[in-house]
């Protein structure tokens, strides 16, 4: 734990710890033994995130903290006290989808979705750190993400189809 950051025991067993949640300050008590998952489903109502293999083997239920990829069903949530994190939820904003959001729908990207979530907030980390990664780059991002459904193809298309869509945005602002 960080100085800056107190941690509050309210009963034992229940923690109350804040969490920067798509950018707005949330405040939470749950007990401490829950996972981030958990925590984001259940007690602040994110269900975006999704419940996958509980093994870390799946990606559904990624989720950015401080901006990487992290495993919420593997995380325990006291350990991302006073950390930023992003949901799929958090990835339109009031400029409305984001990117990759607009291109998975348009491009056959997610068919159940289930996967989808943990998928697109990966891209999004690799997109952040790379602007215009190879299909070998993106296949090695996603490489933790599975998908019963697309077969790959459409999610990979869907991907580069983003990073047309920020590159001509970026040069349309700059």
């Amino acid at each position: 734990m960080s100085e800056r950051h107190e941690l509050l025991i309210e009963e034992p067993g229940h923690v109350e710890l804040t969490f920067k949640v798509n950018g707005e300050e949330s405040r939470v008590s749950f007990d401490s033994r829950k996972t981030l998952l958990e925590v984001l489903r259940e007690d602040l109502g994110l269900t975006g995130t999704k419940h996958g293999c509980e093994l870390g083997e799946c990606g559904a239920c990624a989720v950015l903290v401080d901006g990487e990829p992290l495993l919420s069903c593997l995380t325990l949530a006291l350990e991302c006290e006073g950390r930023e994190i992003t949901t799929v939820e958090g990835l339109s904003r009031d400029a409305g989808l984001h990117p990759l959001q607009e291109a998975f729908a348009d491009l056959g990207g997610a068919q159940c979705g289930y996967c989808t979530p943990g998928i697109l907030v990966t891209a999004k980390a690799l997109l952040d750190r790379v602007p215009d990664p190879s299909r070998e780059q993106i296949r090695e991002a996603l490489s933790g993400c599975l998908c019963r459904c697309t077969g790959y193809q459409q999610i990979f298309e869907s991907v580069e189809q983003a990073i047309l869509t920020l590159r001509d945005r970026k040069a349309s602002d700059g």
